[in-house]
């Protein structure tokens, strides 16, 4: 095969003035000033990107809150470890989170820190001589709260947050002396839903001699029943999963499913991902197939102990 040359004089071209263009001066970021405010300073974000996503989702959440929609949090266990407690339990106070749902490490990492203010153990130590999840009082009054729940007929979200209020029977002080730390307890007191679903095998407490199969999976089938009333209401509403890579994004696609089977309307509300990575269940059971009637989800990549933070203060601020 021959390949004449071309001719490169012939080529056309035209004023740069007709070419649309994406970025603009006024959507460039402006510099940070000594002793601006935080409003301010989101205003000083460049309005390009995933600066404009941030936005959306801060003026979604601010939307829902004031015509007192749900917001709701679905969170894993990490959230917790990175100190983030104090920030959702002030939104549960004000009004601006309607509902949380956590994983069952999760619960585990919220108990802890209400009974002694410290959580998370060296896996790989413990893992390497067979004590790893082996501590007796997490097992043992976590597992008493949920047998205690299913005997009542509460999920396991009300029955560990309950037992975190009213104390541990037998227990000097009933043992909890740090649970204004404790989202369970929070949940309790503001009467702020707050749901545990537990994927049995998946949690140290279920290593315990006192884990009771059937308490186990009757208390997550009643908050998997309360996630999907919330959710039926959620038109309008906004839903964060942070930090949960397959257990709560397959749990809210069953819970709208649910919602929609039995009539409700729930097409046009928001979704969010906040996470480190992009993962495949989020991506798809949060952000892109709930939202396809309507919706508009967000995937926002960042560290959980800044972009939680930012979020929080950025609501606020307007809220205020």
């Amino acid at each position: 095969m021959e390949f004449p040359p071309l001719d490169f004089r012939r080529i056309r071209t035209y004023p740069i003035r007709e070419r649309p263009n994406k970025v603009h001066l006024a959507e460039m970021a402006r510099v940070w000033k000594k002793g601006d405010s935080f409003a301010q300073f989101m205003n000083s974000l460049p309005r390009i990107l995933v600066g404009n996503d941030f936005r959306a989702v801060v003026d979604a959440t601010v939307a829902a809150v004031r015509n007192k929609k749900p917001v709701v949090v679905m969170m894993g266990a990490h959230t917790i470890k990175c100190g983030l407690n104090p920030i959702f339990i002030d939104l549960m106070k004000r009004g601006g989170v309607s509902a949380v749902a956590l994983n069952g490490a999760g619960a585990i990492h919220d108990f802890e820190l209400a009974y002694m203010g410290e959580t998370s153990e060296d896996v790989q130590r413990g893992l390497d001589d067979g004590s790893f999840g082996m501590i007796d009082e997490t097992g043992r009054l976590m597992n008493q709260a949920l047998a205690a729940g299913m005997k009542q007929g509460i999920g396991a979200g009300r029955a560990l947050g309950e037992m975190i209020v009213g104390g541990a029977p037998g227990m000097a002080g009933g043992g909890f002396r740090n649970k204004e730390l404790s989202l369970l307890h929070q949940g309790v007191i503001s009467n702020v839903p707050v749901t545990v679903h537990i994927a049995i095998g998946t949690d140290i407490i279920h290593q315990h001699p006192t884990a009771d199969g059937s308490a186990l999976g009757e208390a997550s089938y009643l908050d998997f029943q309360k996630v999907a009333a919330i959710v039926a209401q959620l038109e309008g509403g906004i839903v964060f999963n942070i930090g949960s890579a397959v257990v709560l994004p397959e749990v809210f696609l069953k819970a709208l499913t649910i919602a929609r089977n039995l009539g409700n309307t729930v097409n046009k509300f928001t979704t969010v991902n906040f996470d480190m990575i992009h993962q495949y269940r989020p991506t798809e059971n949060v952000i892109r197939r709930p939202t396809h009637k309507g919706g508009r989800g967000y995937s926002i990549i960042g560290h959980h102990e800044l972009l939680v933070p930012l979020w929080a203060a950025a609501t606020l601020e307007q809220l205020a």
